[in-house]
């Protein structure tokens, strides 16, 4: 029962995040630049990868995307430990794939990101590591 409530909690807190941050990437200003005339050069260069974009489209389908994956795991996550715990705590290869996109946004956040998602990211981590090691007593 314990696991099954951290590994949720786990699941939880990063759908929490990617939801937040889906929000943001489309309503008001938090995911823009302080500076107007960098957002306004965003909208006018291109990537080197293509001409077919600009900046500024690329930054809102990234952040629009990394939403979505944390939307995506959290559902999936939360969903197996709900619904089909057993299935989730005996697979190996599930719990590994949490362990590794868990401990890569804790990587991520520790190395590009601001506190408030770096410390979420830890919290969800340390619940899910908690979650599998209380299977294992």
């Amino acid at each position: 029962m314990l696991a099954k409530a951290l590994m949720t909690a786990s699941a939880g807190i990063i759908l929490l995040l990617g939801v937040i941050h889906l929000i943001y990437t489309f309503c008001g200003k938090k995911l823009t630049p302080r500076d107007p005339a960098l957002q306004t050069a965003m909208r006018e260069v291109s990537p080197v990868i293509s001409r077919e974009t600009t900046m500024w489209k690329t930054w809102v389908g990234f952040n629009a995307s990394h939403s979505m994956g944390a939307i995506l795991f959290g559902l999936i996550y939360g969903y197996l430990a709900l619904a089909h715990n057993a299935l989730l705590f005996q697979s190996a290869y599930l719990l590994a794939v949490g362990l590794a996109m868990l401990g890569g946004l804790v990587v991520l956040g520790k190395l590009y990101w601001f506190s408030v998602p770096f410390t979420g990211i830890c919290v969800s981590f340390a619940c899910y590591v908690t979650a599998i090691a209380v299977t294992w007593i």
